[in-house]
């Protein structure tokens, strides 16, 4: 059974200024990639607002096609580079659909309307008819380099704009551009936080662009321009802030021309070598029918077997946006470079775009059972980011700068839970230096000035709260957690018993008048709150749903809280939510610090409604369509939750091995595990089987791991990575009593 053939890349590509008021949009782009693919083509319809692929299936007008762009990511996005558009005729020289730069003397631009009609998707290719042009346009990808297929109307001149200065989140600063031959032009595109980018330059990310582009037809004429004006005929090189290109092929010859250009972030070596060795001829069929085959070798990893079209389409579509990030950085031959130094490390492969914040949650839960290489290549990179600037692992990384978005330490707790996983490629003991630095904020490590994620006050280093920020303090608190685990495996107990006993002290937050978790001043009384609703101190969320995040202690939070009161508080929060909208004062499946949290009930004796509101979650929060995703992709985070809860599992604590179960989404599933990281004690394979269709039969009767009963509601890493069969006997009534209460507290 082919599997990339359920892939939709259309899923969640609805963003900023949306037609659904109510939907936040996934923001993801429907182009070409491959699996951790540097090159991810995708058309743009728009270059500014909070569009961070670039792409807006609300639009109607497409302005080219662009060689790099991030996927379902906020905070208006950067990448974008070496923009690609075929035109027929006189055009103006701008886009006219960039907003970052002002357009001067035109209105319409080169821009050409189109309808979802004549777009075609498939992994690892993408297709548009541009109507007025009546072009039909095709683009695919490798790693290092994507192909474009231009297919002109007949007795039609031939055009191709170049568009260097463009930038998604912004433009580029400097671009040095040459034209090698009449098919062959390569360049520099110069990107600072001075032309924006991501966080309209907040996120300080900076970087260079290498390309070289080959095109399959001679060209009659080359032309530059800049700032709207045509530049003198003849330049072969030409270096502006603002540079664009016109190539015209004239009326004759080929009405199909062809474009491939490989990238690199190292130089143009690299990316002349990137080119050479990935595409070595223009045959776009034979470049389209690799990308798509890829796919299929990606998704070897995973088998399932279903009766529903439509969650087939959602796993693997999910499963593609969980193996887009995080991308290879390297060029072809290991190269990649951290502050302006150009390094090699043949012991892994570099990689880039960590959103740390989200992706902790269920993604690398996710890829440590499929793909623990890529934990241990991300493991690697946050490392040796960390060790060329002496910080703290990067809180949310770009082309190895951390733009320290969002908040808490959250590469700490993904490098720490891939230790105590036995994910153990790198060097584990400056891993764990670095680790305690970061936790307890320390000035100095390795004789030099030491830069840590932590805040710089006394305050939260003795009080173990962070003032006036509620979000902060639990973030960091739970990083402290995996610290105490990363140390009690390590062998440093005396850090161990710091850590542990730190974490205790989330209790202090509790507000009782409140009856909720709140935030403090530096007096450490409670900041005043009206209700549960209030988001003071929260980040992109409020009291109540923050006040769930003690994922390491939820049976101590429920008897904070009131035991009984716990519940129907759980009960409430779902039953209130719209669980498919952008927004919920309640659950809010669409931001991460809900994640997971329908697992509590497993935790706390009544894992029924564990499989009730995961199933509810996953049927009304996930949808075919642009606007299938409830609301930001996040870079695999909210596809990563699909497929571990479709396999059966959460895993509710990061540091702590336990993956909680859910009733599976479909009748079986098989994952391969991978020898060099798993036991594979008992199997080379782990089998989730189910005696009974899911989608009729939702809750669980009986469990059986590798013949054995089991009437714990999870299964460690360890087991699952052992191998093996998990068996699941089902029922179309919920049953109360099967699974015993394990009262677990993550703290013993």
């Amino acid at each position: 059974m082919s599997k990339a053939k359920y892939v939709d890349t259309m899923i969640g590509t609805v963003a900023d200024g949306q037609e659904e008021s109510f939907h936040g949009g996934g923001k993801t782009y429907p182009g070409a990639a491959v699996p951790g693919g540097m090159v991810q083509l995708s058309p743009d319809t728009v270059t500014g607002g909070d569009n961070g692929s670039g792409y807006n299936y609300c639009d109607n007008t497409i302005e080219g096609f662009s060689f790099n762009h991030m996927s379902g990511i906020g905070w208006y996005g950067d990448l974008g580079n070496l923009q690609i558009m075929p035109v027929t005729g006189e055009t103006e020289l701008r886009s006219g659909s960039n907003f970052q730069i002002t357009f001067k003397k035109g209105k319409r631009g080169w821009k050409s309307e189109f309808s979802h009609e004549n777009e075609k998707t498939e992994a690892g290719y993408y297709a548009v008819k541009l109507d007025r042009y009546d072009i039909f346009a095709e683009a695919t990808a490798n790693v290092h380099s994507g192909m474009l297929r231009f297919t002109y109307p007949e007795n039609k001149d031939k055009k191709i704009i170049m568009n260097f200065s463009r930038r998604i989140g912004g433009k580029a600063d400097f671009e040095e551009i040459k034209i090698i031959s009449d098919n062959a032009i390569e360049g520099k595109i110069h990107c600072t936080p001075k032309g924006g980018g991501f966080g309209h330059g907040d996120g300080k990310i900076a970087y260079d662009l290498y390309f070289t582009c080959e095109i399959s037809e001679k060209l009659q004429n080359m032309r530059f321009f800049s700032n709207e004006k045509l530049q003198n005929e003849g330049l072969k090189e030409f270096n502006h802030e603002d540079v664009g290109l016109i190539l015209d092929f004239g009326s004759n010859g080929s009405k199909t021309i062809i474009l491939k250009c490989g990238i690199s972030y190292t130089s143009l070596e690299g990316a002349r070598e990137n080119l050479k060795t990935e595409m070595t001829d223009f045959d776009f069929e034979a470049q389209r029918k690799n990308a798509f085959s890829l796919w299929e070798d990606a998704f070897k990893i995973v088998d399932v077997e279903g009766s529903d079209e439509t969650d087939l389409t959602l796993f693997y579509t999910c499963l593609y946006h969980a193996l887009l990030d995080p991308r290879i950085m390297a060029d072809i031959n290991g190269s990649f470079l951290l502050c302006g130094k150009l390094l090699k490390d043949s012991n892994y492969t570099h990689r880039t775009v960590f959103s740390g914040w989200d992706v902790y949650r269920s993604e690398f839960p996710l890829l440590s059972i499929i793909r623990p290489d890529i934990v241990n290549d991300e493991v690697n990179s946050l490392l040796k980011i960390a060790e060329m600037n002496n910080s703290s692992f990067p809180q949310w990384e770009l082309l190895g700068i951390d733009a320290h978005c969002m908040v808490g330490d959250p590469g700490l707790i993904v490098v720490a839970d891939s230790y105590l996983k036995g994910i153990r490629n790198y060097d584990t003991e400056k891993a764990y230096k670095i680790a305690v630095a970061s936790s307890k904020a320390e000035k100095e490590l390795f004789s030099k000035k030491f830069h840590s994620v932590r805040p710089d006050t006394k305050q939260y280093t003795d009080e173990a709260f962070v003032p006036e920020k509620l979000s902060d303090t639990l973030e960091f608190l739970l990083a402290d957690y995996t610290m105490a685990r990363f140390s009690k495996t390590i062998g440093d107990i005396e850090n161990e018993k710091y850590f542990t006993e730190r974490v205790k002290r989330y209790t202090e937050n509790y507000n009782e008048k409140l009856g909720f978790l709140a935030p403090r001043y530096k007096n450490g009384k409670f900041v005043h709150e009206d209700n549960e609703y209030d988001d003071d101190g929260c980040v992109e969320s409020n009291i109540f749903q923050q006040s769930w995040f003690v994922p390491y202690d939820v049976v101590g939070l429920s008897k904070l809280f009131g035991e009984e009161r716990t519940i129907e508080l759980l009960e409430r929060f779902f039953s209130k939510a719209d669980l498919s909208k952008l927004w919920n004062d309640d659950y809010n499946h669409s931001n991460e610090p809900c994640h997971n949290i329908t697992h509590y009930f497993d935790i706390l004796g009544l894992a029924h409604r564990t499989q009730y509101w995961t199933r509810r979650v996953q049927k009304e929060a996930y949808k075919k369509g642009a606007y299938g995703f409830c609301g930001n992709e996040d870079v695999g985070q909210l596809s990563g939750w699909y497929v571990l809860s479709a396999l059966g599992f959460a895993q509710v604590c990061p540091g702590y091995p336990d993956y909680f179960i859910n009733t599976p989404l479909f009748k079986k599933a098989t994952v391969r595990l991978n020898k060099q990281y798993h036991t594979c004690e008992n199997a080379d394979t782990f089998t989730v089987e189910c005696d009974k269709d899911p989608l009729d039969y939702p809750y669980i009767k009986k469990m059986e791991f590798n013949g054995k009963t089991i009437k714990r509601p999870y299964l460690s890493y360890f087991e699952i990575t052992s191998g093996g069969t998990l068996k699941f006997e089902l029922s179309k009534e919920p049953i109360t009593d099967y699974f015993e209460k394990t009262e677990k507290s993550f703290l013993d």
